[in-house]
């Protein structure tokens, strides 16, 4: 898991979406135009609850979110996605 310095606000969660796949089950490789972006990811950092909200996430769960969901980040050299945890549809 990435060692990052910041905070995250209430309710919010950062998330290390997985890599896109390179490759189809047969071996064809597909080009980086015709990727399907990642809607899997890890949690990095999860903010504090909000006062209606209890936050039912931590740092190392795996999640399934919206095609469209968060605002992308690139920290240190690492692409994030960063989202509120209503946008998480699924904790494996």
């Amino acid at each position: 898991m990435a060692d990052l310095k910041g905070k995250i606000l209430a309710g919010k969660i950062l998330v290390q979406p997985k890599e896109a796949e390179t490759k189809t089950a047969s071996g064809i490789i597909i080009p980086d135009s015709a990727k399907e972006k990642p809607q899997v990811g890890q949690v990095v950092l999860v903010g504090a609850a909000k006062k209606d909200e209890p936050m039912e996430l931590k740092a190392g769960d795996t999640v399934f979110y919206g095609k469209y969901s968060g605002t992308e980040l690139n920290i240190d050299g690492k692409d994030y996605l960063l989202m509120s945890q209503t946008d998480v549809l699924y904790i494996v």
